[in-house]
């Protein structure tokens, strides 16, 4: 079980994959399969910076979908 805070609407890539215990790779191909999340793209200091966003929905579905990696 996964426990967020109620107040929290948006977790990062980063986030999701401390809580779930998905690696990042996994995260993207399940995100892009099962099309969960946002993917964004920011403008910082002169880069590019790509990352996904994911709702509390998407988070209780990718818990459901996929358990963790233990690689």
């Amino acid at each position: 079980m996964v426990r967020v805070r109620l107040s929290q609407r948006l977790f990062t890539e980063k986030e999701i994959v401390d809580l779930t215990g998905i690696c990042r790779e996994h995260l993207r191909s399940i995100a892009k399969e099962k099309h969960l999340g946002t993917f964004a793209t920011a403008l910082i200091a002169g880069e590019r910076a790509e990352s996904w966003l994911f709702t509390n929905s998407d988070l209780s579905i990718l818990t459901r979908l996929h358990q963790g990696c233990s690689h």
